[in-house]
């Protein structure tokens, strides 16, 4: 009842639980007795720090959780069936990405405070290869809702863009200049490392939700921004950046000075077949890394004609003669960086492969000058080493040396080509976003990718992610939201109840009356505080005592030798088994959410921490406590592994 007029006067009005109950006691008396407590457990779910590196925001402890068996679908959906739905609600590449993501989410795992990262991508792999193997499908949308959205360019960001339209019922029309799809993920990544059946099983997948696609067709030139403005109700720029930079040094311009995107693009079309005796490629990312592994296993032939020349045939004047390489000799291929070797941006294990491979990398060197002959055609680069300072390099005298070449190919950056859109051009190749990836000063149109910044497949796949969600909005006339501080797909407990037909009681005001004292009530949530949307847990805040050494089960690799490499464009990645992704999977801490230990209901000296009732059970509600019981020891929250227990209701 309502606290009296007389009662407001005379002393304070707050109440802990029942009418009456205003009084407190000394806080000493409060945690030792044994039927109240200052402090109780509740259960804190916060996102785990795998989850906040992953820049497309994947559930990876939720889908850990269902591969080790921890999170059980409902129904008869299969385990690696539920897997994958949970993990393409964010990210409809699980094959393609567990096989060339870098992993920032691998770098951010707590086990690395145990011993080694959980082995994050190879999981990944095995869940997207199963589900192609069994020709898992997306379910189409439910209603559609009659709004056309266009994607202008078929990459990772335009197709992860084109999934989720669908996935709301928006249609969705992709327009790409390629006669396939697939953007970098094709251009851009060498078939032995991005499979073209898989690469294609997990394009057709999206496309088969009835996903329209335009091949061959440049909008800019083909068709033109007005007239897709007056067929579609909002424009997604995806258009990726497919122009790369050359080495800003004398010389440069040379015919067979190339760039890397341009490299690998008239391999990945299967024009080029040939690279040159003397290969020097300048970068250090993965894009290098890339060339320098590809130019190795392309080699070269002794007497080759001018058609032949590699930059003729990449500048589309020319192709390669597939039967010419039955006479094809090694390459020499030096890569360079101006930052030492360990300090390159490309992944660590893509460098370890290339040097396997028998490419040379140089470190901490700089180009000066390319070397040309008569005819002007580059024959060697002139570098000294050098130091960085921040990003720039300062030349050490007295250090210049030369390396011979028949090809350079610079792989040091790359920008969109803007040709006939040159009023999306920010003046450097790029379009200009506010944070919900609006294009500024054009109501309608989005982008994301990297035409907003180049960088992971992934990246652009989570960019994506977010502008549907503001195409959703400003197509249904809603003003944008404040994006939360940790912006990825969280684990929702309402959904999980729902799914596991747990959900609470209807709930309606009228009908409930007085609503103090609720605990016994099934229409909330009780004891639980979501706090994934802000907070990212830290390994101090696990119980790392729980977790005993346990190696990292490895895929198995392909190893290349430098005598091996020449025509072997095998894939070097073989997919787990499904005991080695079950056994990796249980290596997860799941950081943030109960994984059923046990530790608690064991530990609890009242008994006061209880296993909930089998019927009543699902994730992240395996455990209550009896707060009748409870003395507020928090001896719980010490020994709870996964920080899941934190102590509260009573501050």
């Amino acid at each position: 009842m309502a606290t009296s007029t007389e009662d407001l006067s005379k002393k304070l009005t707050f109440r802990k639980f029942e009418d009456g109950d205003t009084e407190w006691k000394r806080w000493e008396e409060m945690i030792f007795e044994a039927d109240e407590s200052h402090k109780c457990p509740t259960y804190v779910h916060q996102t785990p720090p795998c989850q906040g590196s992953c820049p497309a925001g994947e559930d990876i402890r939720g889908w850990l959780q269902i591969v080790r068996g921890i999170e059980k679908p409902s129904g008869d959906m299969s385990m690696a069936e539920y897997a994958f739905r949970r993990s393409t609600s964010a990210n409809p590449f699980p094959s393609i990405m567990g096989r060339v993501c870098p992993a920032p989410c691998e770098d951010g795992c707590n086990r690395n405070a145990v011993e080694d990262h959980v082995g994050i991508n190879a999981v990944e792999q095995w869940i997207g290869d199963t589900a192609l193997a069994n020709k898992l499908a997306f379910a189409k949308p439910e209603q559609e809702t009659g709004k056309k959205v266009a994607i202008i360019g078929g990459g990772p960001a335009g197709l992860a863009a084109a999934y989720q339209l669908r996935r709301l019922g928006h249609g969705a029309t992709v327009f790409d200049e390629h006669e396939e799809l697939g953007g970098m993920m094709r251009y851009g990544i060498p078939g032995y490392r991005t499979p073209r059946d898989v690469l294609d099983g997990e394009i057709n997948r999206i496309l088969d939700m009835g996903v329209e696609a335009k091949t061959k067709t440049r909008v800019g030139r083909d068709v033109s921004m007005d007239a897709l403005e007056k067929e579609f109700d909002a424009i997604f720029w995806a258009i990726g950046t497919h122009s790369g930079k050359h080495i800003p040094v004398p010389g440069a311009d040379a015919p067979n000075c190339l760039t890397g995107v341009d490299f690998l693009r008239a391999f990945n079309k299967g024009q080029l077949q040939l690279a040159a005796e003397k290969v020097v490629v300048i970068g250090g990312g993965d894009t290098s890394i890339d060339v320098a592994s590809v130019a190795r296993r392309l080699g070269h032939i002794a007497e080759s004609h001018e058609k032949d020349r590699p930059e003729n045939v990449i500048m589309g004047y020319t192709a390669h003669d597939v039967s010419s390489t039955a006479r094809r000799e090694g390459a020499t291929v030096t890569l360079t960086s101006l930052f030492p070797v360990e300090n390159m941006t490309a992944a660590e294990h893509e460098v370890t492969d290339a040097l396997r491979e028998g490419v040379e990398i140089k470190g901490s060197v700089m180009p000066l000058e390319v070397l040309k002959d008569d005819q002007g055609r580059a024959v060697g680069l002139r570098y000294c080493e050098c130091e960085m300072d921040g990003n720039k390099p300062v030349p050490k005298e007295g250090t210049e040396f030369t390396i011979e070449c028949d090809v350079v190919v610079s792989a040091i950056g790359q920008r969109g080509e803007m040709t006939g859109l040159e009023g999306l051009d920010n003046g450097y190749g790029f379009i200009d976003c506010d944070s919900h990836y609006q294009v500024k000063g054009r109501p309608g149109h989005f982008v994301a990718g990297d035409i907003v910044r180049p960088h992971l497949l992934t990246t652009a796949i989570g960019q994506a992610a977010v502008a549907v969600d503001s195409i959703d909005h400003y197509l249904k006339h809603e003003d944008m939201l404040k994006r939360p501080k940790v912006d990825v797909h969280h684990f929702d407990l309402l959904n999980k109840l729902k799914e596991a037909q747990l959900e609470p009681e209807r709930f309606e005001r009228a009908e409930r009356g007085d609503l103090r004292g609720t605990s016994a009530g099934n229409y909330a949530v009780h004891n639980y505080e979501d706090r994934a949307a802000h907070q990212i847990i830290p390994h101090e805040q696990l119980f790392l005592g729980h977790f005993g050494f346990e190696a990292r089960n490895r895929r198995d690799e392909i190893h290349i030798s430098a005598d091996e490499v020449l025509g072997d464009f095998r894939e070097r990645i073989v997919t787990y088994t499904e005991e080695q992704a079950v056994a990796e999977a249980n290596r997860c801490m799941s950081c943030g959410m109960c994984f059923e230990c046990d530790n608690c209901v064991i530990f609890c000296p009242q008994d006061a921490v209880f296993r909930v009732k089998k019927d009543q059970s699902t994730t992240g509600r395996y455990v209550a406590t009896d707060y009748d019981r409870c003395i507020g020891c928090h001896i719980c929250a010490d020994v709870c592994p996964t920080g899941y227990i934190q102590m509260g209701m009573g501050d």
